[in-house]
């Protein structure tokens, strides 16, 4: 039998807007001592029903799992991960040419968007990684598993928990990042994405070894980069790189502050492009080189990691868009493009959109809006739940 979570009077009105965070000032008092992870089931002042969720220690008290007074089970986990998987058939349809599969790179699992609040699983060709952003779900990370193999059976050989950097407790001895089903052994660590191939750093990466949410924003840039000199900062494992050159870049400067995501870049790049000398990649800070660098480039990206990851950061993340885009704007060679992106999920569009305006101001640059990005089909947004939106990225004519 669960243990049941009260809220105050007059806190259950998010709830009835089927939003799936419980914060810890709406709670009244729990029944009996639940463990963090633990399921609860949350009750109302008078005592109505609610839902039941993962009860954890934080701003965030319970992430709520269903509006049903269900038990969550095997069951409940073949349910949901069906109806994930359900979502992105629909959307492989377009991945493939004459039944020939050009991506086998994509979420399969996105948190709240899926109804598996704290939960992240990207599928990278025959193996899946698993991301625990709860400790619920990291109790639970063996029955998902297993249901994730029943669910998947036939499309994935490998299933790689990797939640070391994103939990602040872990709930048991065995916790840590490793194979939860199959080996290295079995594992190819190379994915195709649009035809390209690439190298997922999924044991030593950040978050699950590649960002699959640019996908369709690389896609884009492909288009613009023919006979333009290409600058990718924050480039990780050089996603927008290899797009770029497959695009007829005339040349690909690729930037990280990390060493390690510089040698996988290069080693990309080499998988697509043998021996191509257009690309160079430097293990640089960012903001250096953007002091150092000249006005060659006059196709630009950036995406930085983020900027704020919660509220309280917020006034200095907003401080750095407006100094990195800056540097952009006055560095850009006259008819330029600019793709510029923040991930951080407390960073609004409408803060996002100010701070790119207020740096495009300061470099008296003429500026155009040609697209407003985000992040693609397979990291669904819960009508309910805004803040899953997290990916924003504007490209920027710039005169």
């Amino acid at each position: 039998m669960y243990k049941t979570v009260y809220l105050k009077k007059g806190k259950e009105e998010s709830l009835g807007r089927f939003h799936p965070w419980i914060f810890s000032g709406a709670i009244h008092h729990i029944e009996g001592r639940p463990e963090e992870g633990d399921v609860v089931r949350i009750l109302s002042a008078d005592g109505r029903f609610l839902a039941v969720g993962h009860v954890q220690i934080g701003s965030i008290a319970v992430r709520v799992l269903s509006f049903e007074d269900i038990t969550i089970d095997r069951t409940f986990w073949l349910q949901r991960l069906r109806a994930a998987y359900d979502v992105r058939k629909s959307i492989f349809r377009q991945w493939t040419v004459d039944n020939e599969q050009k991506t086998n790179a994509f979420r399969l699992v996105h948190g709240e968007g899926d109804g598996l609040p704290g939960l992240v699983i990207d599928v990278y060709d025959r193996t899946a990684v698993m991301q625990a952003h709860s400790v619920g779900m990291h109790v639970s990370r063996h029955e998902i598993a297993d249901a994730l193999g029943e669910v998947l059976d036939g499309v994935i050989d490998n299933i790689y928990y990797k939640s070391e950097t994103t939990l602040a407790y872990k709930a048991s001895e065995d916790g840590g990042n490793g194979f939860l089903k199959g080996s290295l052994a079995t594992a190819s660590d190379i994915a195709t994405e649009n035809g390209l191939r690439f190298h997922v750093d999924w044991l030593g990466g950040q978050k699950t070894g590649f960002f699959v949410d640019q996908r369709e924003n690389r896609a884009l840039l492909e288009r613009y980069s023919q006979g333009r000199k290409v600058l990718n900062m924050f480039c990780y494992t050089g996603g927008f790189s290899f797009y770029a050159m497959r695009g007829g870049a005339e040349l690909v400067h690729s930037v990280d502050s990390s060493s390690r995501a510089i040698d996988i870049t290069r080693a990309n790049v080499e998988l697509n492009f043998p021996g191509d000398t257009r690309h160079e990649a430097f293990a640089e800070d960012a903001f250096k080189y953007l002091d150092r660098m000249g006005d060659q480039y006059d196709l630009i990206i950036l995406d930085p990691p983020a900027f704020a990851k919660h509220k309280d950061a917020l006034r200095n993340a907003l401080m750095g868009y407006r100094k990195l885009n800056a540097k952009a704007f006055e560095k850009i060679r006259p008819g330029g493009i600019l793709f510029t992106f923040s991930c951080s999920q407390v960073v609004t569009k409408d803060n996002f959109r100010t701070a790119v305006f207020t740096a495009a101001a300061m470099s008296g640059r003429r500026v155009r809006i040609l697209h407003q990005l985000t992040q693609p089909a397979d990291h669904p947004v819960s009508i309910y739940h805004p803040e899953g939106e997290y990916l924003k990225g504007l490209v920027l004519y710039v005169e």
